[in-house]
């Protein structure tokens, strides 16, 4: 089906591969006249029913001039998007524009087969962004009452839908206008969309291995010989031409031989075969496909085409990818048993949920958490991250029943704006623990398509400090965070009690105590440790019940166990104290770490889940471990306790409410912004002046003070007697403007003849410098000098950042980083995240500044940037905040094309 691509017209930015609500891809697009026949053939597929319900009439065929209607569009006042797979549409949504108006009437079509699943839904929203996008501000409809499931897909939309009935139909209309609640109610669609989509894939009940090699050695042969291994309960299909059987199964010689359903397919064909591989998989209906052959994005720029294509032919079909270079899929309930990766055995069964972009990094943390006795519930490699991402897999883990914690190692971003509102719904219920590169956002490892950031060093630590992910800076402690969430509850707080064995060992575990932000309560000694592993165990077990007890009572939210064991052991001694320490730390509410000094046997060398074992089903919830984290060194467990504590200190606060001003004027914003666009091309930079900046400004209720550039001292007399003694006289240029230490600022003028004075001196001062430009401002409110900037960054959208004035922001960086949208809690806890942020407390006899000023600012920044992409950069310089008030004294704003967001108000599938 050709689409007129080269149409000069044609909407290119509004395709979208998007995941539908049974979690098959379809292809999103705008309407071109060659989508005549395919459209004709979807009008005769219907029933008369569905028919008459679109045109309130039936009509067995849709006229020449029908169909010259419906596919012949402006891309402006008239849109329709077709829906389509494999070459066939599944429905189109339209709207057309009331002439001279900004209301719009929006219909849809959905082919019999492919109703109920979310179509409607999604027209809606792509049709609201382009509507929004073409000036558009209103849609109506009229639907006829028996319609249901139409009347269902604009009551839930999420806007504000009003109702009348008249002339025999329902006639709705409502604003299209981005709101909280519209936004979670597209999200609450794509997380159910997307985690079905990969929950397809995750628990297959069958599975097809292309390219199962006879070669030992071969990752096809290896993937396949641990899938039989582990004792896969679905039924395994074997592809290779070249072989009667392997790993004795029988061999097909092409994957569309195999005559049944297949869920996933297993690839490990050459890349020149994939494309075979694909619509052979699509003929069988797989829900995905696996790929384990490298050589697309890590092998140059060929290659990444030859990704790209293998995605986009993928979605197409309605599958998902994982991969490519991917090192493979575990799940390890018992009803699946599946380990099609390269890691040999199934890793015990347990709550942890893994994703990783590198297959070899994939591969050691599988290893570590197999060495340490950790049970996992599912192992994602996605490799390249083509397509399936680790906002899929967040999106699967959270409404995973047995998963309870998610470990994420990240080398790259595709859409970090999403990664973030997912993580952070995500971190309200099961821990994330991130471990990533320090470049991670600012350089691509080979293999990744994605952005690069150009945000503030920074950035994105304070975004994952945003979403409560657990960072950390290696995998190894990637894997200690998840060794305690294996198998021990959270800490209720930052109080622990110390058992151990050591005064020396018991002064590095305080030191490391204070240093994780924990309390220590007490320390509780063992006795005569020196009496043999027997009763070593038999004190740690009666110690540790006495600091349970004491836990229990309200004393203590944790106890860590930290000690010798014992000079004279036996080979039996760890498993024996393992097993004293498992019995006794079985408390469903007081988490029990150890620390167990190798001093001489290798056995304590290596942290290991102590004693750990699935629980029988029977008796316990599935998929939880009993056992204890034991760590080589007491600042290891004291590290996880205190990052433990901090993140249940995070995941108790409240979330606060989306902002909601009511006194924001966004399509006026927007249309100024067009304006000032119309005199600049590509991405370069336009730098509104004074009156444009206020007048935007103005339209998010941000009013900055009133400032006058002059000529001479009569026009700055005349500027000031306008703005009313006291004034200021303040150099133009950014660099002096508030350096009172180099003559750039006089303040608190009275009159005209000391407004002169200040004029002639400043001039001659600052002509050293080559600086002549002045202006005069009316005297702020005296208060603390904070920055305040916005930012449309290319990785991650927008960016808000807010610091003290100064030497903490130019030279010490303490700034802190906000993705929009923020909830009232987010811009609370933002303005006092600086640690520079205590200056805008009351000090002694001066008052402290006016916190809720600062955050209805910063609010109101964080709408504009949210709303206005374009909008490249915004910076306060400085903000006075005082005690009544919070006054910006000097606005910048520069606008540009700043091209499609990585997370735009719409479903569609992108990178992670």
């Amino acid at each position: 089906m050709g689409q007129s691509h080269s149409r000069p017209e044609y909407p290119r930015h509004w395709e979208a591969d998007v995941v539908l609500r049974d979690g098959t891809t379809a292809r999103l697009r705008p309407i071109c006249p060659e989508d005549a026949e395919g459209l004709q053939r979807m009008h005769a597929a219907q029933s008369e029913s569905s028919i008459y319900m679109r045109y309130f009439t039936y009509k067995s065929r849709l006229s020449a001039a029908d169909l010259e209607r419906f596919t012949h569009v402006d891309h402006r006042d008239r849109v329709a998007f077709v829906i389509a797979r494999r070459g066939r549409i599944l429905g189109i949504g339209r709207y057309d524009r009331y002439p001279g108006t900004e209301l719009a009437e929006v219909a849809f079509n959905i082919a019999d087969d492919a109703q109920g699943r979310g179509l409607g839904s999604i027209f809606m929203e792509h049709l609201a962004v382009a509507a929004r996008e073409r000036g558009i501000r209103r849609f109506t409809a009229e639907v006829l009452p028996e319609n249901r499931k139409m009347l269902a897909v604009f009551q839930d939309s999420g806007f504000e839908v009003a109702r009348r009935f008249e002339d025999g139909v329902v006639a709705v209309e409502f604003p299209i206008d981005p709101t909280a609640r519209w936004r979670a109610v597209m999200e609450a669609r794509e997380h159910r969309a997307e985690a079905r989509s990969l929950a397809e894939i995750v628990r297959p009940s069958s599975v097809a291995v292309v390219g199962a090699s006879r070669h030992q050695g071969a990752v096809g042969n290896t993937v396949l010989r641990h899938l039989i291994e582990s004792g896969y309960t679905g039924q395994v299909h074997v592809v290779n031409p070249q072989a009667e059987q392997v790993c004795g199964r029988p061999a097909l010689d092409r994957l569309s031989e195999v005559g049944e359903p297949v869920d996933l397919v297993i690839a490990a064909v050459p890349r020149t075969g994939m494309e075979q591989v694909v619509t052979d998989a699509a003929t069988i209906g797989a829900k995905g496909v696996l790929v384990l052959t490298s050589g697309y994005a890590d092998a140059g720029a060929p290659g990444l085409a030859a990704q790209r294509r293998l995605v986009s032919q993928a979605r197409a079909e309605g599958m998902r990818v994982i991969g490519p270079a991917s090192a493979g899929l575990v799940c390890t309930d018992p009803d699946i048993r599946l380990n099609a990766s390269a890691s040999p055995g199934l890793p015990a069964r347990g709550r942890i949920g893994l994703f990783s972009q590198s297959g070899a990094v994939s591969a050691m943390v599988t290893a570590g958490v197999v060495r340490r006795g950790v049970g996992v519930s599912t192992v994602i490699s996605a490799g390249n991250r083509a397509d399936v991402s680790g906002n899929d897999a967040m999106q699967f883990f959270e409404d995973d029943p047995r998963t309870g914690a998610v470990g994420i190692q990240l080398e790259s971003f595709g859409n970090p704006r999403k990664f973030s509102r997912i993580a952070r719904r995500l971190s309200h219920t099961k821990p994330v623990v991130v471990v990533r590169s320090d470049v991670t956002g600012r350089s691509l490892p080979p293999g990744h398509d994605a952005r690069t950031t150009a945000a503030p060093e920074g950035t994105v630590d304070s975004m994952l400090d945003q979403t409560g992910a657990i960072e950390v800076g290696t995998h190894e402690e990637l894997l200690d965070v998840l060794q305690a969430t294996a198998a021990q509850p959270l800490p209720a707080g930052d109080r622990v009690l110390l058992v151990g064995d050591s005064l020396a060992l018991d002064r590095l575990a305080r030191d490391a105590a204070a240093l994780a932000g924990l309390q220590v309560v007490d320390s509780l000694g063992l006795t005569d440790s020196e009496q043999g592993a027997a009763r070593a165990a038999a004190d740690v077990k009666h110690t540790l019940d006495e600091a349970l007890r004491r836990a229990r009572s309200g004393e203590a939210d944790a106890v860590v166990v930290i000690g010798r064991v014992g000079l004279n052991q036996s080979a039996e001694d760890p498993a024996r104290l393992a097993a004293a320490l498992a019995e006794a730390a079985v408390d469903p509410r007081i988490p029990v770490l150890a620390c167990l000094a190798d001093v001489v046997d290798p056995a304590y060398a290596t942290a290991t889940l102590g004693a750990a074992w699935p629980l029988d089903d029977e008796a316990e919830p599935a998929d939880r471990q009993h056992g204890v984290p034991v760590y080589p060194s007491a600042q290891k467990a004291l590290t996880v306790l205190g990052r433990l504590s901090d993140y249940v200190r995070w995941r108790a606060g409240e979330a606060g409410e989306p902002i909601e001003l009511p006194d924001v004027d966004r399509d006026a914003a927007e249309a100024l912004v067009q304006r000032a666009l119309a005199d600049t091309d590509g991405t370069r930079l336009v730098r509104l002046d004074a009156a444009r900046t206020r007048e935007l400004l103005g339209h998010y209720g941000i009013r900055p003070l009133a400032a006058e550039r002059f000529e001479t001292e009569d026009d700055a007399v005349a500027a000031a007697e306008r703005l009313g003694f006291p004034v200021a006289v303040k150099a133009v240029d950014p660099q002096l403007r508030h350096r009172l230490d180099l003559g750039g600022v006089r303040l608190n003028i009275v009159d005209a003849d000391s407004l002169r004075r200040n004029v002639r001196q400043m001039r001659q001062v600052l002509s050293a410098f080559g600086v002549s430009d002045l202006e005069v401002q009316a005297m702020a409110p005296s208060g603390q000098a904070c920055i305040v900037q916005a930012l449309e960054d290319p990785l991650i959208g927008p960016v808000v950042s807010f610091g003290m004035a100064g030497d903490a922001t130019d030279l010490l960086e303490d700034w802190v980083h906000r993705v929009p949208p923020l909830t009232d809690q987010d811009v609370a806890r933002m303005v006092r995240a600086p640690r520079a942020a205590a200056k805008l407390r009351a000090q002694g006899s001066v008052p402290g500044a006016d916190m809720a000023a600062l955050e209805d600012l910063l609010a109101r920044v964080a709408a504009l940037k949210d709303d206005l992409s374009h909008v490249a950069r915004l910076r306060f310089a400085p903000v006075l905040a005082g005690p009544t008030e919070a006054t910006v004294l000097h606005a910048e704003v520069d606008v540009a094309d700043a091209g499609q967001r990585t997370d735009s108000a719409r479903r569609a599938m992108r990178g992670d």
